[in-house]
């Protein structure tokens, strides 16, 4: 008899395929229980260990799923997150290749940089205050892997939450100097405006989200580190780009951030 084939080993070999193809794939949900968590956590781990085996580097985490609107939908009570490579990064106002992300969505958010690890249990929001060396505006361009954006929970945390690229703004501001609740944001493209929002759309406050992350990486024994950066999750809507886009980001407090996209 044929050994049957591990299917969170198959869903990963789909998603990597994915993702090296270029070629969009159909779900993996097909491939484990409905709204298994825990598998498509373990199918993102594997890709996570063999895209580091591979030479790539982990700078952070984001966070996804951070409106209620958005958990309702998928009918989740929390967030999920994803790894940060140092390879997704895009320098303010650098030009990004289009076919490098597919179906590619764009996000403003908040950017928060460690400066001290946060490995204790029981992490408290003071915790979090003092580990954070800065904020920065950023722009998270997602992306799926999965044709269509056809994806329920399992599919996006599979898929490293739709994780694509980030952008950060260069001038950092403390914690002390901005409220991260009230602050707005706007997004425009080419001088036109596709998202606003503010801080209290990402959980509350992008610090309650940080906090959230702090205490599922000490549980899954994958601590933030000092330099970690944290894409602490939309502000506003994502809205979608094509080549020949320019996307700005404003949060008040906090400055502005570019990024346009090749034809």
């Amino acid at each position: 008899m044929a050994k049957q084939a591990d299917p969170i080993q198959t869903a990963a070999r789909r998603i990597k395929n994915a993702a090296k193809t270029g070629k969009p794939c159909k779900p993996i949900r097909d491939l484990i229980k409905k709204g298994d968590v825990d598998a498509a956590y373990a199918i993102q781990t594997l890709n996570t260990q063999a895209w580091i085996k591979e030479g790539r580097r982990p700078v952070g985490r984001k966070i996804g799923l951070t409106a209620k609107s958005v958990q309702t939908q998928l009918g989740v009570d929390q967030p999920d997150y994803g790894i940060l490579y140092a390879d997704m990064e895009i320098c303010d106002g650098d030009e990004i290749n289009a076919a490098r992300i597919m179906q590619p969505r764009v996000e403003g958010e908040v950017a928060l940089v460690l400066d001290e690890d946060l490995f204790d249990e029981q992490l408290t929001l003071v915790d979090v205050l003092n580990a954070v060396a800065y904020a920065l505006p950023a722009i998270e361009v997602v992306g799926s892997r999965i044709a269509n954006w056809d994806i329920t929970i399992t599919d996006t945390i599979a898929d490293n939450a739709s994780s694509g690229l980030y952008v950060l703004g260069t001038k950092p501001v403390c914690l002390s100097e901005i409220d991260l609740r009230m602050c707005g944001m706007v997004m425009e493209n080419k001088g036109n405006q596709v998202s606003v929002g503010a801080g209290v759309a990402c959980l509350g406050n992008p610090l309650n989200a940080a906090l959230w992350l702090a205490r599922k990486m000490v549980d899954v024994g994958m601590p933030l580190k000092a330099g970690d950066v944290i894409m602490s999750g939309a502000l506003g809507p994502m809205a979608p780009v094509a080549p020949g886009d320019a996307v700005e980001v404003r949060i008040a407090g906090l400055g502005s951030v570019q990024a346009s996209f090749g034809i």
